[in-house]
């Protein structure tokens, strides 16, 4: 027998066939195990010219290797090469998978019964073969109106078919080539909906668009995409996108713009290209509308502007709308008269003050005072201050009047609090405003305002600029608004520093709440709060005379710390306590990674309260049946936004779906929508705004020093309602009380309210 050539694989094949079902499939990565029933006739080919052919029986064979969207009854073409897999014998191990479309009638029928098409089950399938035989395919793409001629297809059904075929062979191909480029299926439905069949046509011009248009797609992935299609370093798309990616990454960080300086420097190191080529860009961008340049005042950012020409603020185009407009409307608001007139407020305020069950101090009286005089009003406090009494009084006298009164807060947790301490109904900001998801736009705005004389709205400091903006463009020109929150937590997570900026522009009331009153003295989280806030550590030493509320466990090795707090949350709390280990505790942690991190406190937390659940795995993210979860990014269509917690109450892996429970509503998801949960058991100190919890555990550790900041454990703290346990090392909790060096964030909307701040 002639001897092989070199290079040649005896086991390489090149297998053509019918998918007969799918075995296992991972969304994230595209690793797929599948049978595959050979068409007849099939032989597996040597990669090699002359390499000898074997035939393939056509008894379903296994193949594994990495694809996207697989499908059953889908007809592929596959290359790889045999292998003997030590537990599950032999396979094809495929490196490549094309699908292609059948030749043969049988075929032809199969493929379009297999459930790929909308509209098309295998009675349909056999009578579109049976008109039209192997044309079909060339109906399907060339001439769909010959199908009005089969029994069955009707008008609406004919549309749901073209449509579910122009999707597939419009999906097929983009599939086909993102797929070397590391773009999951997820996103390529998203690339598909947001082009339609010009998708593939507008990532091959300018792959860029991709971070520029799709949410979830960033610079990196499309910058990875572009360098296989051949763009330069230095091409103006690439600078171009890098230059949104900066602001973008920005505006993640909370600014609403950047210093022209420091937008330069960040684009030439991360892209490793000149400052002329990002001025051609800032040049570009600005005539497309896609960002705005508007020059700072003298005073503002000397130390990082170079010279007069580089003295700018780039913002991002909307954010400069949100910001500029948050001002404007501001502004009006103020100069309108107010819709809600007292009589003789001073008597009024005595007498509702007077009705209240607990006297009020003077600075809560001002606080009232001020409420009624006043168009726009900031109330400011931490916790123990009397912010909810002052609420209280401050509706009990607009209701003297019969004032039409709302109350808002920025999340559903911080509603539902609002609604119970107040015992009337508070709603999201988001619902406030109508939000509608097929509108994509809130149905509140300045053409149809709320009806409302006195707007409240609670936890002011998570607003960022944009849906303050939204906000404000819907508050009738003569109503009052209160805006109540602790000027001393964590800042929004989005964008701007709204109630800080309100503050320091002057241009409103402020009442700051300082004094802490008997019943709440008692409570030593309130206490060691305060003594943070003004920088002094907290008694570390509770009394062992009774239960305190407030405990400072030492442990200065991180990997311990985890162990502590999972005994703590299993075992120790509960038992105590008498709380539930997973409704009533809450860790909170400084970040997401390290020993005590999110994620890994997560994974530790899971297997001690829920080991035994029902399991779906997406990435490193493990979903059980009974797990807490968070919602961690806002879904107008199923109504839950970021920051929403509940419970997995179903979990169908055959349907590829699970149900989650927010406070007794029942949301539905599909496993491609996981991205959007995240394991609650342990979340970041950010995440956990505007909510309370009746126990939480927060670990300070000096592998979080970048971050140990005195107002994200001033904020950590006053989460808990009944119970706080930090978890660490004392020179950690020093550090973080200490540093009140909080990153200032650019912002203009205090010089917007006022140029003389």
């Amino acid at each position: 027998m002639a001897e092989l050539p070199l290079l040649q694989d005896p086991d390489a094949v090149d297998l053509c066939g019918t998918v007969e079902r799918i075995v296992f499939h991972n969304e994230e990565n595209g690793y797929t195990v599948l049978r595959l029933i050979p068409d007849k006739g099939q032989t597996v080919q040597g990669k090699v010219r002359g390499a000898p052919s074997r035939s393939v029986s056509r008894e379903p064979v296994t193949c594994v290797g990495h694809m996207i969207n697989p499908q059953a009854g889908a007809h592929l073409r596959l290359q790889g090469r045999r292998v003997n897999n030590p537990r599950f014998g032999r396979q094809i191990a495929f490196d490549a998978a094309e699908e292609v479309m059948p030749a043969t009638t049988e075929g032809i029928r199969l493929y379009l019964a297999s459930g790929l098409i909308k509209g098309v089950g295998e009675q349909m399938a056999g009578r579109i073969v049976a008109a039209f035989g192997t044309d079909t395919i060339r109906v399907l793409d060339e001439e769909p109106e010959r199908l009005l001629k089969i029994r069955g297809v009707g008008r609406k059904n004919f549309e749901r078919i073209c449509t579910s075929w122009a999707e597939h062979r419009g999906m097929r191909e983009l599939l086909l080539f993102l797929q070397p480029h590391g773009i999951t299926p997820t996103y390529a439905v998203r690339i598909y909906r947001a082009y339609g069949n010009a998708a593939l046509a507008v990532v091959r011009e300018n792959p860029y668009r991709l971070a520029m248009d799709i949410h979830g797609i960033g610079f990196i992935t499309a910058d990875a995409a572009a360098a296989k299609l051949g763009f330069a370093p230095d091409s103006p798309l690439r600078v171009q996108a890098g230059v949104l990616y900066i602001l973008q990454k920005a505006v993640d960080d909370g600014h609403v713009f950047l210093p022209h300086s420091r937008l330069t420097e960040e684009v030439c190191r991360q892209l490793g290209v000149v400052p002329e080529l990002v001025q051609d860009a800032l040049t570009a961008l600005e005539l497309d509308e896609r960002l705005v340049r508007e020059p700072l005042d003298t005073d503002e950012y000397l130390s990082e502007e170079k010279d007069d020409t580089e003295r700018t603020a780039i913002y991002l185009r909307r954010f400069h709308h949100y910001e500029s407009k948050t001002a404007f409307y501001l502004h009006r608001i103020l100069a309108s008269p107010k819709s809600v007139h007292f009589e003789k407020p001073a008597a009024m305020v005595e007498k509702v003050a007077a009705d209240l069950p607990l006297a009020l101090a003077p600075e809560q009286l001002e606080a009232v005072h001020t409420a009624a005089r006043s168009k726009i009003m900031v109330l400011t406090g931490g916790p123990g201050t009397g912010k909810t009494t002052i609420i209280k009084a401050i509706i009990q006298l607009f209701s003297q009047n019969r004032t039409r009164i709302l109350l808002a807060a920025p999340t559903g947790r911080a509603a539902k609090r609002m609604a119970e301490s107040t015992g009337r109904e508070a709603r999201t900001i988001h619902r406030l405003l109508e939000y509608s998801p097929k509108e994509d736009g809130f149905a509140r705005n300045e053409n149809t305002p709320l009806a409302c004389g006195l707007l409240v709205v609670d936890e002011a400091s998570m607003m960022d600029v944009m849906l303050f903006y939204h906000l404000l463009k819907a508050v009738p020109l003569g109503a009052t608004v209160v805006l109540v929150g602790d000027v001393h937590q964590l800042p929004s997570v989005g964008p701007g520093a709204v109630l800080a900026d309100i503050i320091e522009s002057g241009v409103v009331p402020v009442v700051r709440l300082t004094e802490i009153f008997r019943q709440s003295a008692e409570s030593e989280i309130i206490c060691n709060a305060h003594l943070i806030n003004r920088g002094e550590v907290p008694l570390l030493e509770s009394s062992r005379e009774r239960l305190s509320d407030f405990y400072f466990i030492r442990q200065n090795e991180p990997e311990k710390a985890a162990e502590l707090m999972v005994d703590l949350v299993r075992n120790h709390i509960p038992r105590r306590f008498g709380l539930n280990p997973v409704d009533d505790i809450q860790v909170l942690t400084p970040m997401l990674k390290g020993a005590v991190g999110a994620a890994s406190m997560n994974a530790l937390l899971q297997e001690a309260l829920n080991p035994n659940g029902l399991e779906v795995r997406r990435g490193e993210r493990a979903f059980r049946l009974h797990d807490k979860v968070m919602q961690i990014r806002n879904n107008y269509d199923k109504d839950v936004f970021n920051g929403d917690m509940g419970r997995i109450v179903h979990l169908d892996p055959r349907e590829r779906t699970l149900s989650v429970s927010f406070d007794e509503r029942v949301v539905p998801y599909g496993f491609d929508e996981l991205d959007e949960l995240a394991p609650a058991y342990a979340i970041s100190i950010h995440k956990s705004q505007g909510s309370e919890y009746p126990a939480v555990v927060i670990p300070i550790m000096m592998q979080h020093y970048m971050l140990l900041q005195r107002n994200l454990v001033y904020t950590g703290v006053t989460r808990g309602k009944k119970l706080v346990v930090l978890v660490g090392e004392s020179r950690a909790l020093h550090m973080a009380v200490k540093n009140n060096r909080t990153r200032k964030r650019h912002t203009r909307l205090a010089r917007r309210l006022n140029p003389s701040v």
